[in-house]
């Protein structure tokens, strides 16, 4: 389940790359990246966050940048598709 989520999570991120995502929208989709984050550290699924943690911004912080935002999604995006990969987690699990 989180290997599908985190491809379809990471495939939209990926397109609004191509396309222009609104401010808005960009937030909405950091605060879904950010809850799977949380399901993945409750269920104590193995995984180093570091590099987002650093950035120290949350979806919350909607005063932030477009960019930030940008940069937290790609940088989540990326651990979490590393988790997938590394846990070989099956399709619909």
């Amino acid at each position: 389940m989180i290997y599908l989520l985190t491809t379809l999570l990471v495939s939209i991120v990926y397109l609004g790359a191509k396309i222009k995502m609104k401010k808005e929208e960009l937030v909405h989709l950091h605060l879904l990246l950010a809850q799977l984050k949380k399901y993945c550290e409750v269920e104590g699924v193995n995984c180093d966050f570091a590099r987002y943690n650093e950035l120290g911004i949350t979806p919350f912080q909607v005063h932030r940048s477009k960019d930030d935002h940008k940069q937290a999604v790609f940088i989540l995006g990326t651990e979490l598709v590393s988790l997938a990969a590394r846990s070989n987690f099956p399709v619909g699990k």
